[in-house]
């Protein structure tokens, strides 16, 4: 009798700020029937410095790329936390030159909260955390982000992360991932610009984390 062979399913990882992107991204994973697996690795905070210490030591068995996801608004305040981004920016240029693991470094200013707000068709650019009180219905900003299944949340009613995508000023991005996908290889090639005159203007390219899932979603 043959030996059943085993498959391995390619991942992607994606490396989150914090509570509320990590289970964000984590029920968005229990939900869509995906043929990549998405295994989130929530960082509890601790800076740039603490995601570039991570990714160093981090495994890349089946891994077909890595996501970083974190807020901006602590390099516009924090001269040092500029300094250790570049950083940050800087390794993950270096991987993506040698080719080896993709690394997309997603950057959402000022912060996610930001991010959750654009879910909405009601929201116009208002103070973000009167909006997650007023509109989305939270007691408090902490509420959201102990929310247990805010992606669901962000997704029900008018709500949903295709009215984020649309409603997001891509031309403010401070970074940029140009990527070339060729799926039936699980090929990807990434190169990274980024300018720093746009740091401190609302955006985020966390469409490209939509985009690449969706690929291999098809």
């Amino acid at each position: 009798m043959s030996r059943k062979i085993r498959t391995t399913k390619k991942n992607f990882k994606v490396f989150c700020e914090g509570d509320t992107e990590y289970r964000y991204i984590d029920e968005m994973r229990q939900l869509q029937k995906l043929s990549i697996t998405l295994k989130p690795v929530n960082m509890k905070g601790g800076g740039y410095r603490n995601f570039l210490e991570q990714l160093k030591t981090d495994g890349t068995a089946n891994c077909l790329a890595k996501f970083i996801l974190i807020d901006g608004d602590r390099a516009v305040t924090d001269v040092s936390e500029k300094k250790n981004l570049q950083e940050l920016i800087d390794y993950c240029a270096l991987q993506n030159k040698s080719q080896r693991i993709p690394h997309f470094l997603i950057i959402d200013y000022p912060d996610f909260e930001y991010i959750a707000c654009l879910h909405s068709p009601n929201f116009k650019g208002q103070n973000a955390s009167q909006f997650i009180i007023n509109e989305l219905g939270y007691r408090s900003v902490d509420a959201l982000k102990a929310d247990q299944h805010i992606y669901n949340t962000l997704n029900t009613r008018n709500n949903s992360y295709k009215q984020m995508l649309s409603m997001l000023k891509r031309e403010n991005c401070f970074l940029l991932n140009d990527y070339s996908i060729i799926k039936a290889k699980y090929d990807i090639k990434v190169s990274t610009t980024y300018d720093w005159g746009k740091l401190g203007k609302k955006g985020s390219n966390i469409y490209e984390f939509f985009e690449v899932i969706d690929c291999f979603s098809k």
